[in-house]
């Protein structure tokens, strides 16, 4: 027990950053269809912004998390009005689109700011270390955990007890008969996407403070983010709680027993695998025909 604590500990850890991540890409994905190769790049804009307002304006991680969404909310917004509405039937102009997006976004902030590696302060409130069950857990990673459980907890509300939750749904299912019943569908994909691309910045603000900032680092947070919302189902909310928290466990406990390079082979191994004989994820809604 004294191996096996610390290790789930750290899996949850990892699932918490992977949930936070993949939310607003299953959002987007599973709403729109669109696959958004961008979506790691606003993850990294995320981590900029918090990084920027750290430096510039002296403004601490904390009290500028709420910004952070609306600015990069702000900017997800413009690239769906002005980009990605016009390709919705054109799947692949989609991909190359948010591809070069992404691009953009990174030879922007060379730029801006430069290239080279920036860090982020960790709240002073958040930097100490409590015991849980016995092993010395960092309070920045409880956060980051119950932050997360408090966004899917929102976003479920949204979803599912709210008005623009029901007429996201309706669109989901039939676009077209939606549409006869008034609903616009065109404000709600914009609302949508700038919702899913807030939750990026915010997950790449969080983040800021574990790992060092560069233009290079959403890419590696967009694999990992398609992985959960493959495994879950790209319709399921739940899906992809279940497995952020399947992919956490599985990496952390391999990169404890092999290293990290390791466990991200395995991992996306497995998932191919399983993909295999389950194309439609671990959970898929049923409707009837």
């Amino acid at each position: 027990m004294d191996a096996v604590l610390p290790q789930l500990i750290t899996g949850l850890s990892i699932a918490s950053i992977l949930l936070l991540v993949a939310l607003g890409l299953a959002i987007i994905y599973g709403t729109t269809g669109v696959i958004n190769l961008a979506h790691g790049e606003f993850v990294m804009l995320g981590a900029y912004s918090a990084w920027m307002l750290q430096t510039i304006i002296g403004l601490g991680l904390l009290q500028s998390l709420v910004v952070i969404f609306l600015m990069v909310a702000l900017l997800g917004w413009l690239v769906e009005r002005g980009v990605i509405r016009h390709l919705y039937k054109r799947p692949l102009d989609t991909i190359l689109a948010t591809w070069g997006i992404g691009v953009i976004a990174q030879q922007a902030i060379r730029l801006t700011v430069g290239g080279e590696l920036r860090y982020v302060e960790m709240p002073s409130l958040l930097a100490g270390s409590v015991p849980v069950f016995g092993v010395q857990t960092s309070v920045f990673r409880i956060f980051i955990l119950v932050l997360a459980a408090a966004l899917f907890g929102l976003t479920w509300y949204l979803m599912y007890r709210t008005d623009i939750g029901m007429k996201l749904r309706a669109i989901t299912q039939d676009r077209e008969v939606a549409s006869c019943f008034g609903i616009n569908s065109r404000r709600i994909y914009s609302l949508t996407f700038a919702y899913g691309a807030g939750l990026a910045g915010l997950a790449g603000a969080l983040v800021s403070p574990l790992k060092s900032v560069s233009p290079e680092m959403g890419a590696t947070y967009v694999v990992d983010a398609f992985m959960v919302v493959v495994l879950g189902g790209v319709e399921s909310l739940i899906g992809t709680i279940v497995s952020s928290a399947i992919l956490g466990q599985l990496t952390g406990f391999l990169a404890f027993y092999s290293n990290d390079t390791m466990a991200k082979a395995v991992t996306l191994l497995s998932i191919v695998i399983l993909i295999r004989f389950r194309p439609q994820g671990l959970f898929s809604k049923k409707v009837r025909a």
